[in-house]
């Protein structure tokens, strides 16, 4: 079987990284501390030394030196308002990203995953998105550069709410007047910027492209919901455009968690607790990978991924590697972003489960 060059360009980098670790292995800790230092000051920055030190969990004497140096190498550049990343300094924490996951063995634990979880394409972002906000910006930025290079005109994207999903629109950049972008579903009782609406409009804004909304709350009942329909032809228009959609990205949420984020009834919720780990798109799943309840009756449902080009399903914690098996379970997706620790999580569920490819 022949190799394609994401897969050869892998295992180069991974060869330069072993070889490295066996003639200077001291290199490793000072590299990763410095790339993580240029990282945290490119997400925070204008940041002051002491807040920087704080927000890092170093000593405010154990950076001055690291800053001083990328300073005198073009790196970083001082203000009154504090500490800046260059655009030289940008580049090379894009150069290093893969070295780093290298480091971290992440382009190994990426392959293992594809290869168990049966994706064509896993990415893994470096530590714990529930511990770091930068992690959670991470997740954002990778997603973002996975949907550019899917990206073409013309092209309708569909996209969920989130706090996961909102660092992805956030991350998103272009230029494509073409795009249309529109949310998978009706409004959701959280926070506004969290709503698929508001990541569908933040999205096509940062594209420089369109969107369409839906102005359905959540959990309607199906009699509503055909009422609704009938006298907004509108409605049907946009759940048609989410259904054939050619780009999905969704997060994956916590069953039980994403339980008491929705008006259920006590019944319902008490049987989501008890017997569902995921949730994705309204759908909640057991550990099987069953579908046990769906929330709602707009926007996108389960029996639609068959219409939709390709999926991208986004999630970050270690607590949420329960929730992304039982969802891949349940329909394979075409990529995957996760950070570390879920990443991590998913491998011993999967070893647990005694089998190397049970999906």
């Amino acid at each position: 079987m022949k190799r394609t060059p994401e897969a050869v360009g892998r295992e180069n980098l991974e060869s330069i990284v072993g070889l490295q670790q066996k003639i200077i292995p001291e290199m490793r800790d000072l590299l990763e501390k410095r790339y993580e230092l240029l990282k945290h000051i490119s997400y925070h920055g204008p940041i002051g030394r002491r807040a920087l030190a704080a927000q890092m969990d170093l000593s405010e004497s154990g950076i001055r030196n690291d800053i001083r140096t990328l300073k005198e190498t073009g790196m970083l550049e001082m203000s009154l308002l504090g500490v800046t990343v260059t655009p030289a300094g940008r580049e090379v924490i894009a150069k290093l990203r893969r070295y780093v996951n290298a480091m971290h063995g992440l382009l190994a634990t990426e392959r293992d995953l594809e290869q168990k979880l049966a994706i064509p394409m896993v990415k893994i972002v470096p530590g714990d998105s529930e511990k770091e906000e930068c992690v959670l910006q991470e997740l954002g930025r990778v997603t973002a550069r996975v949907l550019d290079n899917l990206l073409k005109p013309g092209m309708v994207v569909a996209v969920s709410g989130g706090s996961t999903m909102a660092a992805v629109a956030g991350a998103v950049r272009g230029r494509m007047p073409d795009i249309l972008v529109v949310p998978t579903r009706g409004g959701l009782g959280e926070q506004v910027e969290r709503q698929a609406n508001s990541v569908a409009v933040a999205m096509a804004g940062n594209l420089g492209g369109n969107y369409r909304l839906l102005h359905i709350p959540e959990g309607i009942n199906d009699a509503a919901m055909r009422s609704i329909r009938d006298m907004d032809s509108s409605i049907g228009e946009i759940e048609a455009l989410i259904q054939s959609a050619d780009i999905l990205i969704h997060s994956i949420g916590r069953a039980d968690v994403m339980v008491h984020r929705r008006n259920h009834a006590p019944e319902v919720a008490s049987d989501i607790c008890s017997r569902g780990a995921g949730e994705a798109l309204g759908h909640y799943y057991s550990a099987d990978g069953e579908c046990i309840h769906t929330y709602s009756t707009n926007g996108f449902r389960l029996d639609n991924l068959a219409g939709i080009g390709k999926t991208i399903a986004v999630a970050g914690g270690k607590q949420k590697a329960a929730a992304v098996v039982s969802v891949i379970k349940a329909n394979s997706r075409d990529v995957l972003v996760i950070d570390e620790a879920a990443a991590r999580a998913i491998q011993l569920i999967i070893q647990a489960e005694g089998s190397q490819k049970t999906f």
